[in-house]
């Protein structure tokens, strides 16, 4: 592999592992409603907010940062007073209980308008209007959480396919295959991977917080308390488990606390980092070691997601959990063909695992994700590996890849529909 393919890799993992405070689908509502504003030049005094039914599904369920509050209704009050689009997906690093009491005025003077549209095809698409004065402005975010497709303001357009801070636009797409992952994670120099290791101390660091306050459902806190270790004992195992759990607890709960997301997700950065490096410092592997593991970790991720797309009817803890399990499986001693079995043992057993939205109980599918990619490392380092008499298993570790997100793209997609109209259908 050339130095220019190294490069070329580093910049998309660059891209796609960035830093995010809260659940990136209502931080992305927040930073276009902010941009809108923006646009505007003013507070306004009518806006409407339009959705599509992915970016809905895991935005309605989620704690707001610093707000005390759920939901989209927040995020774009939030949005309009203290977002700030330069920040990115760290749009409301600025709110504090005074934004937040002018959000809530904002809300019962204006009423926002929220809803799901179907006028695009794309899965991942928010459009916010603003009015005031007589002036209007409309901006887009599609594609991924970060591009602003559109930005007009009284009709005219001002800006297109302007990519926030967090994000650099690149057309040109970067072919990957489990093998080139795992090559260039071994090959990379190593300078060239040292800003990987923000990854752990970040998304540790959410754990650790989580440790010390009521979050979520408490699974983290739960798992890391006497009580449960008497159930559970006190083992690495247990203790991979809390962390990676308690990060998503802190996060889903909306604690101000940023962690490095994968491909869009918080909770994806989460598992694929988390699992990882608990196990190295566990083990006192050396740094070199464990930012290779999680270079190879974070870039499987991005792999399957690139065929997957970023929002979909499988849970990303599945893909997420796939990555910890490479990392995992080479931190334990093994090679290509140990990693190459740890994924197929994943497919085999994660696959379908359905995603009804971003929440609080994210953190039971995130430990379920992350508990099989230990396992599947485990029975991959004793040379048990699912083989191609097995569904949807093949000997070619990467047709494997395929099935799944074939099966998660397309196969789910009536599943996606039906689980949002039972989500919007509660009685």
């Amino acid at each position: 592999m050339t130095a220019q393919e190294h490069d070329r890799i580093i910049d998309l993992i660059k891209r796609e592992v960035v830093l995010s405070i809260g659940c990136t689908e209502p931080m992305a509502v927040s930073l276009c409603v902010a941009k809108a504003c923006e646009t505007l030049g003013t507070q306004p005094k009518h806006i409407s907010v339009a959705l599509s039914a992915n970016i809905f599904k895991n935005a309605m369920g989620v704690g707001i940062p610093n707000s005390g509050m759920t939901g989209l209704p927040i995020a774009v009050a939030l949005g309009v007073v203290a977002g700030c689009s330069e920040y990115g997906l760290e749009v409301l690093r600025d709110v504090d209980s005074a934004a937040v009491a002018r959000a809530k005025l904002f809300l019962e003077e204006a009423k926002p308008s929220i809803f799901v549209t179907d006028e695009s095809d794309d899965i991942l698409y928010i459009k916010v209007c603003v009015e005031a004065g007589g002036d209007t402005a409309e901006v887009v975010i599609s594609g991924s959480h970060t591009n602003f497709s559109s930005v007009r303001r009284n009709g005219e357009e001002v800006a297109a396919n302007e990519a926030a801070k967090c994000e650099v636009a690149n057309d040109e797409e970067v072919e990957l295959s489990l093998r080139k992952v795992y090559d260039f994670a071994e090959e990379v120099p190593l300078e060239k991977i040292e800003f990987i290791g923000e990854a752990a101390q970040r998304n540790v660091a959410a754990a650790e917080l989580s440790f010390t306050g009521d979050y979520g459902h408490g699974l983290g806190a739960m798992l890391h308390s006497g009580v449960a270790k008497n159930i559970f004992g006190d083992t690495l195992f247990t203790n991979i488990l809390a962390h990676t759990s308690g990060a998503c607890d802190a996060r889903m709960s909306g604690a101000m606390v940023p962690v490095m997301s994968n491909s869009g997700s918080g909770n994806q950065g989460i598992s694929a980092t988390v699992p990882v490096a608990i196990f190295a410092l566990a083990n006192d592997v050396e740094r070199e070691k464990m930012l290779r593991a999680l270079v190879l970790s974070h870039l499987t991720v991005i792999y399957i997601k690139q065929s997957l797309g970023r929002l979909s009817a499988l849970c990303g803890c599945v893909v997420a959990a796939t990555g910890s399990a490479c990392g995992i499986t080479r931190l334990m001693g093994g090679g290509y063909e140990e990693v190459s079995g740890a994924v197929k043992n994943m497919v085999a057993n994660l696959t379908g695992m359905i995603c009804d939205g971003a929440k609080p109980s994210c953190s039971l599918k995130v430990t379920s994700g992350v508990a099989t990619a230990v396992l599947s490392a485990t029975l991959a380092m004793n040379q048990r590996v699912t083989t191609s008499l097995e569904g949807i298993i093949e000997d070619n570790v990467d047709n494997c890849i395929r099935n799944l997100t074939e099966i998660g793209r397309c196969g789910m997609s009536e599943t996606d529909r039906l689980i949002l109209k039972i989500m919007t259908s509660k009685e």
